[in-house]
């Protein structure tokens, strides 16, 4: 099963099966089940067979991305299991040959991250000099490009966090325990890992869940505790670090724990994962969730993508029913918006977004006010112009409306309780409940524990 959607092959795989999208065939060509206690060797092997017998054939699976992930699964199996099989290696090599002539500088971020972390995998495991050169043209430079000075990586999602997070770990892994190269590379991870590690501890909750910002989705990548216990077992320390560049903010106390979007979308060059969010929070109380992002079920192009990635899904202020940034396509943003003033100081976060600027002439202000036992959150629309305004709160699908009366205060008498759907992993939807205020020049909402 991948993204919670399941098929049976009653024969040999289809390693180019469509049904459920992209993402899922290539989910099925990374081989990451091949770590799955369930999968023993001779399974293992038996799928790496069947792969190699209809490589000819397959479309998807030896694009740059899933040859990435593919390749360092495979040479993760063939190590542990001290597997040295002339077929599997050369189907492995020219799989890596297709890798370094598609090095994906056209998609960037993540993506070439991926390439660089299994070239080096792959130049270690053949002890090649062509692969290691380039791997180690990509990571130096990708790394410092992508790794925010708080410790984010530059597409600001949590998971994409944890999932570049795991790779750097690996490569400290992988060093630490060869001996073919000397470790030129080794204080760049662990440089870089210090400081990541410091990122997500501080925007993780404290019952181990991310916020699901941007792309982010549960069960996809290693989670914070798990990180956390690979760092160690590496002996890499977190390095506590003070949000900043990455624009989340975190406030805490033994009530509470809210983290709140002040910060671009993104990169300007690579916004594919980044929503329509500006001054979007998330909410826990004593370690239960609270006020949610609505999360992402899917990746696929289509409407559900695009209203998950819309200004109407987040925690914060629609204008004129329009979203701040244009999220388009699958993974696309047009006009965007860009932070025009940040002031924090003590126990309050004001910022302003230009992002209805040119379209609507209007600025959004949002001022949130942290205190002991409330939080109070206060909207402004500065325009020349009367505009509708809404502001939305979106609540984890365990919250009914009692408890919604309960916390939430605002003095406008118009208002509505509405039902979303909750996305908390790929392809789960889940009936909650959201409160959606309509103002025209300022709101002011408080969160009372």
């Amino acid at each position: 099963m991948f993204l919670n959607q399941s098929f049976t092959f009653k024969k040999n795989i289809d390693w180019n099966f469509t049904l459920y999208g992209k993402l899922w065939t290539y989910n099925l060509n990374y081989f990451d089940y091949l770590h799955q206690e369930e999968t023993s060797k001779d399974d293992g092997l038996r799928l790496i067979y069947d792969f190699i017998e209809q490589s000819d054939k397959v479309i998807d699976g030896l694009e740059a991305f899933p040859i990435s992930l593919r390749g360092i699964n495979w040479i993760k199996f063939l190590v542990k299991y001290k597997i040295d099989d002339t077929k599997i290696n050369d189907s492995l090599y020219a799989q890596y040959q297709i890798l370094m002539d598609n090095i994906e500088y056209h998609l960037l971020g993540n993506h070439l991250l991926e390439n660089g972390f299994s070239l080096l995998f792959s130049a270690y495991y053949f002890q090649d000099e062509r692969f290691y050169d380039k791997a180690k043209k990509i990571l130096i430079y990708e790394l410092e490009e992508q790794i925010l000075d708080d410790g984010a990586h530059f597409e600001l999602s949590p998971m994409y966090h944890q999932i570049m997070l795991f790779r750097v770990l690996d490569c400290i892994n992988l060093i630490k325990n060869n001996n073919w190269k000397n470790h030129e590379l080794l204080q760049l991870f662990m440089n870089k890992a210090e400081i990541m590690l410091g990122w997500l501890n501080a925007i993780t909750y404290k019952n181990g869940c991310i916020p699901l910002l941007n792309d982010s989705s549960n069960k996809i990548a290693p989670t914070t505790n798990e990180l956390n216990h690979y760092a160690s077992q590496l002996k890499v320390k977190i390095k506590n670090i003070k949000l900043q560049e990455s624009g989340y903010r975190m406030v805490s106390n033994n009530r509470y724990e809210c983290i709140i979007d002040v910060g671009n979308i993104g990169p300007d060059y690579i916004p594919g994962h980044a929503h329509a969010d500006t001054f979007n929070f998330e909410l826990y109380i004593d370690k239960t969730p609270f006020i949610v992002d609505i999360g992402v079920s899917t990746y696929e192009t289509n409407n559900r993508r695009l209203f998950e990635r819309s200004t109407v899904s987040h925690n914060t202020v629609e204008i004129a029913g329009c979203s701040q940034s244009e999220v388009w396509g699958g993974f696309r943003v047009a006009e965007r918006a860009f932070i025009t003033q940040l002031d924090e100081r003590d126990n309050r976060v004001r910022a302003m977004h230009n992002g209805y600027e040119k379209r609507l002439n209007a600025l959004h202000e949002r001022e949130f006010i942290f205190e002991n036992n409330s939080i109070n959150i206060i909207d402004k629309i500065i325009s020349e112009h009367e505009q509708k305004a809404v502001a939305r709160i979106h609540f984890h699908p365990d919250v009914d409306e009692s408890m919604i009366k309960q916390y939430i205060q605002f003095k406008n008498s118009e208002y509505s309780i509405n039902i979303y759907q909750y996305a908390p992993e790929f392809n789960v939807l889940i009936d909650a409940k959201v409160l959606e205020i309509p103002f025209t020049t300022k709101l002011e909402m408080r969160v009372v524990l």
